[in-house]
């Protein structure tokens, strides 16, 4: 009996042994298919390189009485340095402008990290700050300035994101309304809808596709009924 009893509890240490392995193996294949899934989603549907353009309005905070909406547009390059985050430089035309006093034209060009939330999603909320430089038409002033804004991004088809965005701009200059007044540097807001067209994905999501069989057949996940 005291025999019996030992080899009955040498296979039930070992049953229990073998299910905690197959378990911890299971948990391992759903991570490297769930980190597999994730690569092949953001190939498919966003990737390494983005060419963005946006058109929309822009309003100062100055001086002066009266501001109002003028039109505003963008376009840049970005560059994932990882797929929650990426580096880009834009260029921007607007309009400063207020009530039957003053509109003047301006550019900037802004350098900014941007945080995607769910690059792995259709839908995702973004941020982004950096800084710049903003001037008028044929640069008769110009000043550094910071900015940060966010917005949200959809996916509308592969490669093709459509986003809505707005973004605070603070300029070391209290001339942009052409006037100086007051102790504080003058500031403006955009508001803008446009696209993100990705490229380059796709040859990216190849090479993952194609490495798909070594991967899954080392790591076979069998679904148990």
């Amino acid at each position: 009996m005291k025999a019996f009893s030992f080899l009955f509890k040498i296979v039930s240490v070992l049953t229990l042994t073998l299910v905690s392995f197959k378990s911890v193996a299971q948990n391992q294949e759903l991570v490297v298919d769930e980190d597999y899934n994730k690569k092949v989603f953001f190939f498919e549907n966003r990737g390494m390189n983005v060419v963005e353009a946006a058109v929309g309005t822009s309003i100062i905070n100055g001086d002066l009485p009266n501001p109002i909406f003028e039109i505003a547009f963008r376009a840049g390059y970005k560059r994932s340095l990882i797929p929650h985050l990426n580096v880009g430089l834009t260029y921007s035309k607007f309009n400063l402008a207020f009530e039957d006093i003053y509109n003047e034209g301006f550019m900037s060009f802004d350098l900014n990290l941007e945080y995607l939330m769910s690059p792995y999603r259709k839908f995702s909320p973004f941020i982004f700050a950096g800084g710049g430089l903003n001037a008028s038409n044929y640069f008769t002033q110009s000043a550094a300035k910071f900015q940060g804004g966010g917005g949200f991004e959809i996916i509308a088809s592969e490669g093709l994101g459509l986003r809505i965005l707005a973004d605070y701009n603070y300029a070391f200059s209290d001339t942009l309304d052409g006037l100086v007044f007051g102790s504080s540097d003058d500031s403006y807001w955009r508001i803008m809808v446009g696209a993100n067209i990705y490229f380059s994905g796709q040859n990216k999501k190849d090479r993952i596709l194609k490495g798909a069989p070594s991967i899954m057949n080392s790591n076979p996940i069998i679904k148990e009924n």
